[in-house]
């Protein structure tokens, strides 16, 4: 199958350190070359892949200062529209900015959203698109947004051999990913004070919460139980999340699928996490962690984590969130939109 894969240009494919989005394009892209299909990546110019890469931009906009970020992705949209008959289908990961330009083409074509969808502006852009067909990340994703068009719900995947599994639990709590208000690790930092554990965190921190960081979170890294290492790479995110006791994951917002929680099961380490968004749904409670409502619940969940099995925390994740999963999932979409025939709606 010829397949285009468009992601964000943003961060680099796979991202140097945060970006979930670029991350799961990574291994969705890598693992349908493994598979042997023909796929070709449209990204920024250092992503690194076996496809054939067609670097937009010759490094991610992060790295650079960029004055309009949507010039780069109007761009890339117009090299993929050029490129049309050499593909078989078309996987966009870039939102909704290609749907007007979908619609007039006729190429079966899918998008994965990987962000939130209960922003109150996208009603009307999917009361419009609503015969663009779209993938979601998780069920809980799609609720706010019920008029969409879609099509699948395709759970994020990790390669098996990317995270060590680590038969012998640490002595610490751990949090990753992003400090943020919808983050809470002001949750987490009491969780393990409570707890009498250390805790590590290991987050970057984005422009747009460098004040709620200054304000908020770093006075709270004062206490001799907590730990700040900053943002980490892939090969240091392996042996942090492995090592760890439980991850806590005490996020406050509907979180689309969580995959930090994935890659904490893939180390054998267990999960702490609130009942918000696809939590539900990838985490299987009193198998891989706990599922709480509360922060007495969380400071519960703690204490019984020593009840997990690591073992099991590893089947679960093999079983249900390998890479290998993703792609074969992703395949059977890719081959029910080629199948049927593909007549766009036009405007008017």
């Amino acid at each position: 199958m010829r397949i285009a894969q468009v992601a964000p240009l943003h961060e680099s494919v796979p991202p140097k350190l945060y970006g979930g989005t670029e991350r799961v394009v990574s291994y969705l892209t890598e693992e349908l070359v493994k598979q042997g299909h023909d796929v070709t990546l449209f990204a920024s110019g250092d992503s690194v892949t076996k496809a054939d890469l067609v670097g937009v931009v010759p490094e991610a906009l992060r790295l650079k200062h960029v004055h309009d970020p949507l010039a780069a992705h109007m761009a890339m949209l117009g090299q993929v529209s050029r490129r049309l008959s050499e593909f078989d289908v078309i996987h966009y990961h870039v939102d909704y900015l290609h749907f007007t330009q979908s619609r007039l083409q006729q190429i079966p074509h899918v998008t994965t959203l990987h962000g939130r969808l209960d922003l109150p502006d996208l009603q009307m852009v999917y009361d419009e698109f609503n015969d663009i067909p779209v993938i979601s990340i998780s069920n809980s994703q799609r609720l706010p947004l019920r008029q969409a068009c879609w099509k699948a719900t395709v759970y994020n995947g990790i390669p098996e051999a990317n995270y060590t599994f680590q038969k012998c639990p640490g002595n610490y709590l751990a949090f990753l990913g992003r400090i943020s208000p919808e983050k809470r690790v002001d949750r987490a930092i009491e969780i393990a004070i409570r707890s009498g554990m250390e805790l590590k965190i290991a987050a970057k921190v984005d422009k747009v919460d460098q004040e709620y960081f200054e304000n908020k979170i770093k006075p709270l890294l004062r206490h001799p139980r907590i730990e700040y290492l900053g943002e980490i790479d892939e090969a240091e995110k392996d042996a942090f999340l492995g090592h760890a006791y439980a991850l806590l994951f005490p996020i406050d917002w509907p979180e689309p699928f969580g995959l930090v929680m994935i890659e904490s099961m893939a180390c054998g380490t267990p999960v702490v996490a609130f009942r918000r968004g696809s939590v539900p749904e990838v985490m299987h409670h009193g198998e891989t962690g706990f599922v709480v409502d509360d922060m007495q619940g969380a400071i519960k969940a703690v204490e019984d984590v020593r009840t997990i099995s690591r073992d099991c925390c590893r089947y679960m994740f093999e079983s249900r969130f390998s890479a290998r999963i993703m792609a074969n999932n992703y395949v059977n979409v890719y081959e029910s939109m080629i199948d049927k025939e593909f007549v766009p709606r036009l405007a008017g």
